[in-house]
């Protein structure tokens, strides 16, 4: 069985406003094939990012973006790891 692939949306449109939600805290993933993503702080899924919803409807840039805290804190706990040295502790 193989999955239908959404198209990636680009993260920043001709005029410089964001669209892309990937990394924001209220955004999540609904496995619901017709509505695959949502917003909490919105309370809504839809086929698009919400973030582009945002964009369609009000003409603005999302308000409530805000970089999950995972996601901030990922590259600073990522190890540079030495080549040929087995690391069996993470």
């Amino acid at each position: 069985m193989r999955r239908r692939q959404h198209p990636s949306p680009t993260s920043v449109n001709e005029v410089g406003i964001r669209l892309d939600c990937r990394g924001c805290r209220h955004f999540f993933v609904t496995y619901e094939p017709r509505n695959p993503w949502g917003c909490r702080q919105f309370g809504f899924k839809g086929k698009n990012l919400p973030a582009q919803i945002v964009y369609q409807s009000t003409g603005m840039q999302c308000a409530y973006f805000s970089a999950n805290a995972s996601v901030k804190n990922t590259a600073a706990r990522r190890r540079k790891k030495k080549s040929g040295i087995l690391d069996i502790n993470g």
